[in-house]
């Protein structure tokens, strides 16, 4: 990754939708060095795709929340089996594998808090694995949507 990688990922991220010629202009080289540069990012596994974002309230899913959840027995087939259910749920935005106290966590967003409610006793709580869990309503939301390379030369 050089400047020039990075300065194309940053305004991809910002707008997925830019044509060649326009990436190219922004960033300061030929059209020609633009498309072998996202080929060769996209080839990398560096992007790995492009999508619409969507605001969630948009499509009248008004709360979000967290979900944190304790599974047993903690296995790699119990959590992936866990991981695999969620992932076919419509209310599931996210799931993370985390470290610490819970082992999951899943970010959902649905019409309102009876339908928080229904999927936390209908899909949480009535899988066999899940030990305990507990929610927290998401109030605001500030997500950062460029993501840039680490700077190894900070402590």
């Amino acid at each position: 990754m050089d400047d020039t990688d990075s300065a194309i990922l940053a305004y991809l991220q910002r707008d997925a939708r830019l044509t060649n010629r326009e990436l190219a202009r922004l960033v300061g080289v030929a059209p020609s060095t633009c498309l072998e540069r996202v080929r060769a990012l996209r080839a990398r596994g560096v992007i790995t795709g492009y999508h619409a974002a969507v605001d969630p309230r948009a499509l009248g899913r008004n709360l979000q929340a967290l979900v944190f959840a304790r599974l047993r027995p903690l296995s790699r087939e119990v959590i992936t089996g866990f991981q695999d259910y969620l992932s076919q749920l419509t209310e599931v935005l996210s799931v993370f594998v985390v470290s610490g106290d819970d082992d999951i966590v899943i970010h959902v967003a649905v019409r309102d808090i009876e339908r928080l409610h229904a999927f936390l006793m209908d899909r949480v709580s009535a899988r066999r694995e899940v030990m305990t869990f507990r929610s927290s309503v998401i109030y605001q939301q500030t997500a950062t949507h460029v993501l840039t390379p680490a700077d190894d030369s900070r402590p």
